[in-house]
């Protein structure tokens, strides 16, 4: 069983979640399509979901999580 946190639910009931596999430490983003798309859920690789379109509301969301785990001053 994985542990997730929720990065992003679309208007049309999508949602992604940052999963981490708790034996192996291994990260991956979960996407849960909506109910009556009657699509399952998938699991992709954090280096394959984020080479794609990073324009994606979905991707703003994991980028500005990862963000918050760099602590200190600003960098420049």
């Amino acid at each position: 069983m994985s542990e997730r946190r929720e990065l992003y639910r679309s208007p049309n009931g999508d949602a992604w979640f940052l999963a981490r596999e708790p034996a192996s430490g291994k990260a991956f983003v979960i996407h849960e399509p909506n109910a009556p798309s009657g699509g399952r859920p998938s699991q992709i690789e954090l280096g394959e979901f984020l080479r794609g379109d990073v324009k994606g509301p979905e991707h703003q969301a994991l980028l500005r999580l990862i963000g918050t785990l760099v602590d200190g001053p600003a960098y420049g």
